[in-house]
């Protein structure tokens, strides 16, 4: 599926994948997968559902969802480059996301998120009810190999 809107393209296409890109980002501007190695953001974009925003060939913005297709998904990873923020271009990646095929009759849709409470809320994300009934294993600082503070 592809989308063009402004100059932007919106695709789920993994061929227009700008490994390199996505690594930098990840590795050295997000607050979740500080120091990703190169491998690692390879092997996720694999097995995930991906989509990315381009801008005159580059990209600049990414989101993956982690999804069986059938009951769950996963969404993580998602970011805009910093010069292109505030233009409504994460609205329109959601909506693009939320509506894909391949994402359509789960019975869950989860994410993490330490400041977009409200990106997400404006399309059905709320709070985890019941959350005690949640668990995971969470491992700080997976991809350092010395602990940071």
């Amino acid at each position: 599926m592809e989308i063009r809107e402004n100059g932007f393209i919106f695709s789920d296409s993994k061929e227009l994948l700008q490994i390199d890109a996505i690594h930098q980002y990840l590795s050295q501007e997000s607050y979740w997968a500080k120091n990703i190695p190169l491998e690692v953001v390879r092997r996720s974009i694999e097995n995930s559902l991906c989509f990315g925003i381009y801008k005159d060939n580059y990209q600049i913005g990414f989101a993956r969802w982690i999804t069986d297709k059938a009951t769950f998904g996963w969404l993580c990873d998602v970011y805009i480059e910093s010069d292109y923020r505030g233009q409504g271009l994460s609205k329109k990646l959601i909506s693009f996301m939320i509506f894909h095929p391949d994402l359509q009759g789960l019975r869950r849709y989860q994410l993490a998120t330490l400041d977009a409470h409200g990106l997400y809320e404006q399309f059905g994300f709320e709070a985890i009810q019941n959350p005690e009934r949640q668990m995971g294993i969470v491992i700080p600082h997976a991809y350092s190999t010395v602990a940071e503070d």
